[in-house]
């Protein structure tokens, strides 16, 4: 069986109490079940925290032995070079989600370090983005030790 890793960055434990309008109404416990069921087969796990050093850990935690990784790095994306180099580090594709259209929010979030290690970059489409990004990162899943980066190419 395949293994995702999602994860999630800072204040999105506040989703569905958080902005609303911009992140919607529902929390992400709420619907993590129904993406878990629509992969069956692709055992999904979830990590949140608010501290970068935290999330930077989890990285190099299942980088090496998980066959993907989703990552919503929150307000981090437009921060971190840490964890653009963690990225970089890692075995496994990672794919960058955002639940907003940060193209049409504040100048300051149109840029992101984590972008240029990343296979691709999936936003604006509400908690649906993480089923895209899953969808997305499916053909590129390997086992873990088969040596890919996290720019889906070989290493």
């Amino acid at each position: 069986m395949k293994k995702i890793q999602i994860i999630n960055g800072p204040n999105l434990n506040l989703l569905g109490v958080r902005e609303p309008g911009i992140y919607g109404s529902s929390s992400f416990e709420k619907y993590l079940p129904e993406l878990r069921a629509q992969y069956p087969d692709v055992q999904i796990d979830y990590y949140q925290s608010n501290i970068e050093g935290e999330l930077i850990n989890k990285l190099q935690e299942v980088g090496f032995t998980y066959d993907g990784i989703v990552l919503n790095a929150g307000a981090y994306t437009h921060t971190s070079i840490a964890l653009q180099d963690c990225i970089r580090s890692l075995k496994c594709p990672t794919i960058e989600v955002h639940i907003s259209n940060v193209h049409k929010r504040e100048e300051f979030r149109h840029h992101s370090f984590i972008s240029c290690a990343c296979l691709g970059v999936i936003c604006g489409f509400g908690l649906d983005s993480y089923r895209l990004a899953v969808e997305a990162i499916s053909p590129h899943l390997t086992s873990p030790g088969e040596g890919t980066n996290s720019a889906g190419g070989k290493g």
